[in-house]
């Protein structure tokens, strides 16, 4: 497909779109279970339920051979790091509103771009490097340093989680640009739910019965501490469909920049940031205080800024390629 055509493609942002309504309902589901289920049980029934989706991509990719690798260590690292950025993340939305914890996280795209620098030896101009700044800026604001944390709603310690989720998700993504030549994304999606198994079981022969939550009443340790339940009739269709969600998005996502050109499409994802108000509205009547518009509003700007600077020097380089080559 020509890359005129991969822009025009209307099934492209399709998938972009529902891919990010999936997760951001994703997210909407963990913070309603986050109040009666430890996370690693609610999330090793994700991983469970996700990687059945997921073998059914394998066989179509190539068969279980695909799941062959040169590289375990780099994919253990991988799926550590995933397994960290959601944890993290997952412990924060109990405890912030959902709005607060999809902005903070959406510092992403700016981690990935300051650690390109020295990870993968990568030349940021100043401006793109000005945007990355006027981002942190934006967590800076969100954090409100000048009010007494005493009369804060939340921690700032659990205001700094999404920050971490979205630093491991970066240092993942910047492996996946090193294993995505040789690997299949079935295969990687494979590893990241295995595990997240194996360290959900962890948690479960560690902390299954509830021992480290006890004599606790603060949200975000009980969420990831407290004893395992058997889970409520009314509730198995939530946690069934979080996997269920966890492959159609990561499908949608794949599909979305498999059909058009990442610089049409990576916008969209950005659509995330006003679903996470709505949601919130919705179910928990929460809206965003001052300083979190604030900082939406220049996390989000400068993310799309350094995204766009970046696809300029793509196509820049593109060019001169082809030049070239004449």
């Amino acid at each position: 497909m020509s890359s005129a055509a991969l822009s025009r493609s209307p099934a492209g942002l399709l998938f972009i779109l529902v891919g990010v309504l999936g997760i951001s309902i994703n997210d909407v589901l963990i913070k309603q279970l986050s109040g009666g289920y430890p996370l690693h049980q609610v999330v090793l029934t994700r991983a469970a339920v996700a990687l059945a989706f997921i073998l059914f991509m394998v066989r179509a990719e190539g068969g279980f051979g695909i799941l062959k690798t040169r590289q375990p260590l780099l994919h253990l690292a991988r799926g550590l790091l995933v397994v960290i950025s959601n944890m993290s993340y997952f412990v924060a939305l109990a405890v912030l509103p959902l709005a607060d914890a999809t902005a903070l996280f959406f510092v992403a795209p700016l981690f990935i771009t300051a650690l390109s620098i020295p990870i993968l030896g990568e030349k940021v101009g100043p401006m793109r490097i000005a945007a990355v700044m006027a981002g942190f800026a934006g967590v800076v604001i969100m954090q409100r340093p000048w009010v007494a944390s005493d009369t804060l709603a939340t921690s700032r310690l659990v205001m700094v989680l999404p920050v971490l989720s979205a630093f491991a998700y970066a240092l993942m993504q910047i492996l996946t640009r090193k294993l995505g030549a040789t690997t299949k994304a079935s295969a990687m999606a494979t590893y990241i739910q295995a595990m997240f198994i194996l360290v959900s079981l962890g948690f479960f022969l560690v902390a299954g019965d509830g021992r480290f939550a006890a004599g606790s009443d603060i949200p975000s340790v009980q969420f990831l501490l407290r004893p395992w339940v058997w889970p409520a009739r009314a509730d198995l269709p939530l946690l069934f469909g979080l996997g269920a969600l966890a492959s159609v998005s990561g499908y949608c996502l794949s599909q979305a920049y498999r059909l058009t050109d990442a610089a049409t499409v990576a916008p969209f994802e950005y659509v995330g940031l006003p679903l996470s108000v709505l949601w919130g509205w919705m179910f928990w009547t929460e809206l965003p205080a001052r300083e979190v518009w604030i900082g939406i509003a220049l996390i989000a700007g400068s993310g799309l800024f350094v995204f766009l600077r970046e696809q300029r020097k793509a196509r820049v380089v593109a060019r001169t390629e082809i030049k070239q080559r004449l």
